[in-house]
Formats: structure tokens, C-alpha cells, sequence
């Protein structure tokens, strides 16, 4: 139980640093994945590149695409924090992810009402912002969320890059105390936690989505 206790601070701080990395990069990539699959999923020109990113992205490990910007960059010039590399990677690397939950999630909407719509001449963005758009959302709710709890797991990674989130602090206190029970278990039980206030959290926009 003392090294529970004695532990507890650098967790803190880690935990802290984990939330601000994962949620900013989250929130970023959901807001990128929305827009650019909203802007390119109807349009000749775009369709092709953005299927092509999504195609890149999504094949890649997102280990090699933190590793482009944190070490390739400055060959040309940019230069990033690991926090800055960390935070635009994984907002690029998850907008992929949900930019196809969106794409699902739009193409759930049932043709019928579309062709409603068309009937009493409301326009096609008018359509899709007030008819498409609230009904794709709360559909992907679910899936959402299991994106974000997946970004803040792969978070993780930017522990290579010396990012003080919990992986990179569990790791400074194994190689300290050569202890491993106690760090690793509180790493896990805070991950665990994280993704339980993401789906509680969830769970309570979904119910509120229903009955509103």
C-alpha cells in the first residue's frame, strides 16, 4: 500500500499529460475526420485523395508516422516538440479512423429520407446538416467513443519519444526502483480508468440523444 501512496504523484502528473495529449489529438482528428469526409465524400475531385489518405493512413503503424515527425521534419526545416509531434500525429492519425466512422455512420441514413426531403424542395446541404448529420451522429456515438479510448491507448507510443504520459513514467520508475507489480498495475488502472469515463460518459450522450 506505501508504494501505491508513494507512487501516486508521478501518476498524477503522467495521467494529466496522457488526457491533454490523447483528448487535444482526439478532438482534433474527430473534428478533421468530420469535415474533410463531409467536404470529399460527394465531390469527384477530392473523393480519390481523401480514400487515398484514409488508405495511407490506416495502413501504416502510427509508430513510423510519429517517427516521420518528430525525427524526418527537422530535415526540412520543421522542428517539434514531442508533445507538438505527438499531438499532430495522433490528431492525423485518428482522423482517418473517424472520418470511416462518419462515412458509416452517413450512409446508415435511409434513402427514403432523402428523397423526402427532395419532395418538399429542402436544399442538399440544408439535408444533410439538419436531416443526415443529427441522426449519423447519434448512431456513431458508440463508435466514437471506442476511438477515443483507442487514441489515448495509442498514446502510448509517444513514450519513445520521451513524452512524460504514463507508459514513459511507468517505465523511469521500473528502471529506478526495479520494482514491477506496483507501476505496471497502476499503469493498467489507469488506462482502465480513462476508458471507463470515456463509455460512461457515452453512455449518458446516448441515452440523452434518445429521448431528446
Amino acid at each position: 500500500m506505501s508504494d501505491f501512496l508513494l507512487y501516486l504523484p508521478d501518476f498524477a502528473r503522467a495521467l494529466g499529460v496522457t488526457l491533454v495529449i490523447s483528448m487535444s489529438a482526439a478532438v482534433i482528428g474527430a473534428f478533421a475526420g468530420f469535415i474533410l469526409q463531409a467536404v470529399c465524400r460527394n465531390n469527384r475531385w477530392l473523393f480519390w485523395p481523401w480514400r487515398t489518405y484514409v488508405w495511407l493512413i490506416r495502413g501504416t503503424p502510427y509508430l513510423a508516422q510519429l517517427a516521420v515527425f518528430y525525427f524526418g521534419l527537422p530535415a526540412i526545416g520543421i522542428t517539434l516538440s514531442a508533445i507538438e509531434a505527438t499531438v499532430l500525429s495522433l490528431a492525423i492519425y485518428s482522423s482517418a479512423y473517424f472520418g470511416e466512422i462518419f462515412r458509416t455512420a452517413w450512409k446508415s441514413i435511409g434513402h427514403g429520407q432523402l428523397e423526402a426531403a427532395q419532395v418538399h424542395d429542402i436544399s442538399a446541404w440544408k439535408s444533410f446538416w439538419y436531416i443526415q448529420t443529427p441522426q449519423a451522429l447519434r448512431f456513431s456515438l458508440p463508435l466514437l467513443g471506442n476511438q477515443f479510448i483507442l487514441t489515448i491507448k495509442e498514446s502510448a507510443v509517444a513514450s519513445i519519444i520521451t513524452v512524460p504520459e504514463l507508459t514513459m513514467t511507468t517505465g523511469q520508475i521500473v528502471a529506478n526502483t526495479y520494482t514491477y507489480i506496483v507501476p505496471y498495475t497502476l499503469l493498467i488502472l489507469s488506462y482502465w480508468l480513462l476508458a471507463q469515463g470515456i463509455s460512461v460518459g457515452v453512455r449518458i450522450l446516448s441515452r440523452q440523444a434518445l429521448e431528446g
